[in-house]
């Protein structure tokens, strides 16, 4: 080991500190010692083994590559997982309102909400969780193990051991009883040759064998495939490559996504091609077709079956959840054809009753029918009326035809009658003529009515304006209103200038006599006239 701080070296001095050091490294030399009595490794490199200039080392050592400062924060241990602390009696403030436990509020409470929490009912109460709080360095933060407890993965191990011990004591007995079995019928029969008790040998062996298969789950067969130069060498399931990529069937970036590091395309790059010449349809068509499709229906039962309580599991007895899965479907089908049986014995099945006859089945007949261009029937066969829902030819109180064979002055009514009250009795030809003598008294009413409004004295009308822009030319105005409206018009206009004179409640008036409004145009600004910056 060099030092930094070390005395001149001579040329030849120099030489025999690498010898040394090749010595070393060869195995011919001891190792170097630090101040511990630990031999240190004679391949580390130099910017390594030597140590800076501030730290003043006399004697070779690796103290300033070790870690000299340790954290006293550090701690390996964790979180005391579901520890409670203390369990109050009654509700105290600043708890949380569901349950009543300090540690937390009602937001965070992972218990389920209550009707009426422990605020208000003062039972029940949680018991507060303990707290820990653990500075942790760099390292403990990113110790992806750290608190795992390796005993809780026991009662996995303790679990599927105690399945297969049961197995294997189920496929004992069963070989013990089907010995006993063959023995007592032979007992019976008489001797047993030497064939049959080499035959038996032989089925226990078997069975043994099987059962090796069973739980021997790390053999797996490895293929070797021979080429025609003699190389051997595993066989994998990679594609040829002469094939075509699946992102180069189709360029077009509008086309089917593909994702380069999946190497996956969902959709169809060409979903109008012929379906027959495809090699490649996209990711999405063998998700849902073929195996895929049965290995998805089986995980489904899976997650199902143990949902509802059976112990079985997907990935850790694959073998047990495909035999569950076909049990199901065989109990499934029984279930199904049982269902219809007992349909079709209670109420019974029309289809295989009698035969159809063939006009229904072929659908053709031998009767000619004759159509003309809209549709009418002109020969073959009678025009049939079309039904409806209301009984035909039932005529009631007296009457001789129906409710709506009349119409007059948009109301309904009944033709034999002309009435247009529903459900009333029929008055005849006595109530036609009783009603238009009322109706020509009340024309002759009207008429008079009117003649006399037009006989009577006429009133005076108020005179209003009615001119726009243009202004009449027999126009003739009273000199002393005009005055007058001019006057109000320069009120007006001053209340419209200053805002303090301005009134709330303002009531408009629509009706505008012929000099108000002349005494409107007569101080109306014309923003034509040259003159109107002029006027005050």
């Amino acid at each position: 080991m060099g030092l930094i701080a070390v005395a001149f070296k001579s040329r030849e001095d120099h030489r025999k500190q690498i010898e040394l050091e090749e010595a070393r490294k060869s195995g011919l030399a001891p190792a170097e010692v630090d101040e511990d009595g630990k031999e240190i490794n004679p391949h580390i490199p130099q910017y390594m083994s030597s140590a800076p200039w501030y730290l003043n080392a006399e004697k070779p050592s690796l103290k300033h590559q070790r870690k000299w400062k340790s954290d006293p924060n550090y701690t390996k241990a964790w979180y005391d997982r579901g520890a409670k602390i203390f369990r109050a009696d009654e509700y105290r403030k600043g708890a949380c309102e569901n349950c009543g436990a300090m540690t937390h509020n009602a937001k965070s409470c992972m218990e389920r909400p209550r009707k009426k929490g422990a605020k208000w009912t003062s039972m029940h109460i949680a018991p507060d969780e303990k707290i820990e709080i653990f500075e942790l360095d760099y390292d403990g933060k990113r110790d992806r193990w750290n608190g795992f407890d390796a005993a809780t993965y026991a009662r996995v191990i303790e679990r599927y051991e105690a399945r297969d011990e049961a197995r294997r004591k189920y496929l004992k007995e069963q070989q013990l009883k089907r010995l006993e079995e063959k023995n007592s019928k032979q007992n019976g029969e008489g001797e047993v040759s030497d064939d049959d008790e080499y035959e038996d040998a032989l089925k226990v062996d078997e069975a043994k064998v099987d059962e090796s298969k069973q739980m021997d789950f790390a053999k797996v067969e490895k293929r070797v495939r021979t080429t025609g130069g003699g190389s051997t060498g595993t066989v994998r399931n990679l594609r040829i490559r002469e094939d075509t990529a699946k992102y180069l069937l189709n360029l077009d970036v509008n086309s089917a996504y593909y994702d380069p590091k999946t190497r996956s395309m969902r959709e169809d790059p060409l979903p109008d091609a012929d379906p027959n010449e495809k090699f490649y349809a996209g990711d999405n068509k063998y998700r849902v077709s073929g195996q895929a499709l049965d290995f998805k229906q089986l995980n489904i039962h899976a997650w199902e079956a143990f949902e509802k309580g059976q112990d079985v599991h997907m990935q850790a007895a694959p073998s047990q959840a495909e035999l569950l899965f076909k049990n199901y479907k065989v109990i499934k089908e029984k279930l199904k054809s049982k269902m219809k049986d007992a349909i079709m014995e209670k109420y019974g099945n029309a289809a295989t009753v009698e035969e159809l006859p063939k006009e229904l089945l072929f659908g053709q007949t031998e009767k000619e029918v004759e159509y003309d261009r809209a549709g009418r029937v002109i020969k073959g066969m009678e025009t049939s009326l079309p039904k409806s829902k209301y009984e035909e030819d039932v005529y009631i109180n007296n009457h001789t035809s129906v409710w709506g064979s009349w119409w007059k002055d948009h109301q309904w009514g009944y033709k034999c009658c002309k009435q247009t009250i529903q459900n009333s009795y029929c008055t005849g030809a006595a109530g036609i003529e009783a009603s238009e003598s009322a109706a020509n008294l009340m024309k002759a009413n009207i008429d008079r009515k009117a003649a006399s409004e037009e006989t009577s004295s006429p009133t005076e009308e108020k005179r209003l304006a009615t001119w726009g822009a243009d202004i009449p030319e027999d126009l003739e105005l009273d000199q002393k209103k005009l005055g007058d409206a001019l006057k109000k018009e320069d009120e007006r206009r001053k209340e419209e200038k200053d805002e303090r004179k301005r009134k709330y409640n303002v009531t408009w008036n629509d009706e505008v006599t012929p000099e108000e409004m002349e005494a409107y145009r007569m101080k109306k600004v014309h923003h034509d006239d040259p003159m109107k910056d002029f006027v005050r």
